[in-house]
C-alpha cells in the first residue's frame, strides 16, 4: 500500500505541531502525533466514516483522531502549519507573487454550518470552497461559505486571509501584485478596494464576449482544485461542525504545500 505520511514529509510536519502528550503512570499510553495525522489523512483521502477506521491499521480509534484534529482546529495549529510551509516555499523561491488566482468549488452537503440551498442544483444544501492561489497553484488561503453565497462576496475576505509568509530578509509578503478572476468576480466596488491596498484587479465584465484571454493563466487554478478534489472527504462534506471540515480543507492545502517542496528543496 502507498505510504500515507512519507518520512519527508513527516520530518517537515513533526517541528509545527504541539509535543506529544506525556506519558502517565496510570491508564493507557497516548497515540503518539503521527499515528494519529496518518489516521486523519487515512479518512481525508478515502472519506470513510470516523468510526470505520481500520484499527488493524495503529493509527487509533477513530474519536481520538476527530478529537486531536478538532483540538488542533481550535488551537490555530493547522493555519500555523500553513503558513510555515508557505514560508518556506518562499525561501526556496517557489511562490510567485506577480498574481493570485482565485476560483470557487461546490462540494455537495447535506446538513450542517455554512451550509446552503445550491441555485444551480435545484437548491440541494451544499458549501462552497473558495481558494486563492499564486501563479504556480500554490493555495495561499481559502473560505469557507454556503453554496448560495456569491463568489464576488469572498473575493476580499480571501485577500485579507492570506497570512504573512516570511522566508526571506525583510517584511513578511501577503500581497499579491495581481488578483484573477472570471465574470463571477466582477465588481467595481472590489475592484477600488483592491487598488488601494495596491494590488491591480484583473477580472472579467460581464456581458463582454468571450475570450478574454485570462483562461490561459486561471488554468492554475484548476488544478489545484483537482489536487483538492483527489481527497474524497472534500468532494462530499459529511461534517456537521463547519471547523471541521475547515481543518479538512486546510490539511489538504498543506499537503499540496509539502508536494510542491519536493520539487524544489
Amino acid at each position: 500500500a502507498r505510504m500515507i505520511l512519507p518520512d519527508e514529509m513527516w520530518e517537515r510536519l513533526e517541528p509545527l505541531l504541539p509535543p506529544d502528550k506525556p506519558v502517565r503512570s496510570n491508564g493507557r499510553p497516548p497515540i503518539p502525533n503521527r499515528k494519529v495525522l496518518m489516521g486523519i489523512l487515512f479518512v481525508l483521502r478515502t472519506g470513510i466514516p470516523w468510526e470505520d477506521l481500520p484499527q488493524e491499521l495503529g493509527y487509533g480509534s477513530g474519536m481520538t483522531c476527530w478529537r486531536r484534529l478538532r483540538d488542533w482546529q481550535k488551537e490555530g495549529v493547522w493555519a500555523q502549519v500553513h503558513a510555515a510551509l508557505l514560508s518556506a516555499l518562499r525561501g526556496a523561491n517557489a511562490i510567485d507573487w506577480s498574481r493570485a488566482v482565485v476560483q470557487f468549488f461546490g462540494p455537495r452537503s447535506f446538513w450542517g454550518q455554512e451550509t446552503g440551498p445550491n441555485p444551480t442544483d435545484r437548491r440541494k444544501s451544499g458549501s462552497k470552497h473558495h481558494i486563492l492561489s499564486d501563479a504556480n497553484g500554490v493555495p495561499l488561503s481559502f473560505t469557507l461559505t454556503g453554496a448560495n453565497a456569491h463568489d464576488v462576496t469572498q473575493l476580499l475576505p480571501l485577500v485579507e486571509a492570506i497570512p504573512c509568509v516570511h522566508g526571506k530578509r525583510g517584511k513578511p509578503r501577503h500581497r499579491p501584485d495581481r488578483v484573477q478572476g472570471d465574470r463571477a468576480y466582477d465588481s467595481e466596488p472590489h475592484r477600488r478596494v483592491l487598488r488601494a491596498k495596491g494590488i491591480t484587479p484583473v477580472t472579467a465584465r460581464r456581458r463582454t464576449e468571450h475570450g478574454s484571454g485570462l483562461g490561459k493563466t486561471r488554468w492554475v487554478i484548476e488544478r489545484t482544485i483537482s489536487w483538492l478534489h483527489q481527497f474524497r472527504r472534500l468532494r462530499v462534506r459529511y461534517e456537521r461542525r463547519a471547523d471541521i471540515h475547515e481543518a479538512f480543507l486546510c490539511l489538504g492545502c498543506i499537503i499540496i504545500c509539502c508536494n510542491a517542496l519536493k520539487g524544489f528543496c
